[in-house]
């Protein structure tokens, strides 16, 4: 099977889309953005450059995907979700836009809003809860379950999903010292764990 290039009518970019893929009208998709096997993407969705959609990968309408995205095989992207630059979606995750669906009764209008931001990773076969935000370089375990706001760096594990440490942007759990100091092994980056935030010094 020879695989192409497309070039998308919605913007002047180039993409690569597997010829499985669904592209529906009216979508946006950025320069070497990487769409494989049955995925679908619907109108009205914004993905960023340099993305990599999996397989069997479904992005609803209004979902915005900033530029080097993952996604894993098998991830339902829903209408209310957002995620920043850098964000990971691990295989078979699962994200949520209502509360308390009932298949007799519409929640159209009810749809809330999750905010996955910048560098956070999700975990295969994690959960999150739609209407919270995940922070900036958040780590989310495997089969975790998130139901409240996640802080940036944050480790999660657990359901529900707990704190159980903090995490480096190169995904190392951060050590402190007693002056609230810890270094990434893999970066060198330093880190400051203040006021129970870490930040990363630059």
């Amino acid at each position: 099977m020879v695989f192409t290039w497309k070039t998308s009518n919605y913007n002047t970019l180039n993409y690569f889309a597997h010829p499985t893929a669904v592209i529906d009208d009216n979508c946006t998709i950025g320069d070497g953005t990487r769409i494989w096997h049955f995925s679908h993407i619907m109108s009205g969705s914004v993905i960023g450059n340099l993305c990599n959609l999996g397989q069997n990968v479904v992005v609803s309408p209004k979902v915005v995907l900033g530029n080097n995205v993952r996604v894993q095989n098998n991830v339902s992207i829903y209408e209310g979700v957002i995620c920043e630059d850098d964000v990971f979606l691990g295989p078979s995750m699962v994200l949520t836009n209502v509360i308390n669906p009932r298949s007799a009764v519409s929640r159209k209008s009810e749809y809330k809003t999750t905010l996955i931001k910048k560098g956070a990773s999700i975990g295969a076969n994690a959960t999150i809860v739609c209407g919270n935000t995940i922070g900036e370089y958040a780590f989310i375990g495997a089969g975790a379950v998130v139901t409240k706001d996640v802080a940036p760096y944050a480790l999660i594990v657990g359901n529900p999903g707990r704190q159980t440490g903090w995490m480096s942007e190169y995904g190392h759990k951060l050590k402190f010292d007693s002056q609230g100091k810890a270094l990434c092994p893999e970066s060198g980056q330093e880190y400051v764990l203040e006021n129970n935030k870490v930040k990363r010094i630059k």
